[in-house]
């Protein structure tokens, strides 16, 4: 008996990570070598997380241009995506600050004596606790676009924040969205 082949498109982190790249470039028209780029992915990983993304209904093509659905990404971003892409801690590492230890949240949330939640990286400068960045090459373009990685920090404190936290980076995204 043959079995039955499971067709069901599934998001990918890389997908849900392409989108948050293109909310920190909205406005811009970018092709796929460009926004490849930009995020550090490769262009066939772009143009297959941008096809997964428009199946999911967080995306649409205007104009050839890939455009993010705000109200469906909105409620996926605040509803359902840290429970689709759970964060996951490790040690003492050197990295890149995230969550609440990066801005904007940074200059809202008062420093504790804890370590800082950073994505694991050779050129970061900050010591704390592990969080494994959503995408592997999210660190380095982060650090390239500021507004992207304002994103991915926000997110994060989604992932990992205590109430407070998630309350002021939910208030943060919903006035970017």
């Amino acid at each position: 008996m043959r079995r039955a082949v499971n067709k069901q498109p599934v998001l990918k982190a890389q997908d849900f990570y392409l989108l948050l790249a293109l909310l920190a470039r909205r406005g811009e028209a970018m092709s796929y070598p460009e926004l490849a780029a930009f995020s550090g992915l490769s262009i066939s990983e772009v143009h297959g997380a941008l096809k997964r993304a428009e199946q999911a209904r967080l995306l649409a093509f205007v104009d050839k241009q890939p455009s993010v659905i705000i109200p469906a990404f909105r409620d996926f971003l605040l509803y359902g995506a840290r429970y689709a892409f759970p964060a996951l801690r490790g040690s003492m590492v050197g990295g890149v600050p995230t969550a609440y230890a990066a801005a904007p949240l940074n200059a809202l949330i008062a420093p504790s004596a804890d370590p800082v939640p950073v994505w694991p990286y050779a050129e970061g400068s900050v010591r704390g606790i592990a969080l494994i960045p959503l995408y592997p090459s999210a660190p380095a373009a982060a650090l390239r676009s500021p507004a992207l990685y304002e994103n991915l920090a926000l997110f994060d404190a989604l992932r990992v924040g205590n109430a407070r936290e998630r309350n002021f980076a939910e208030k943060l995204f919903k006035e970017r969205l």
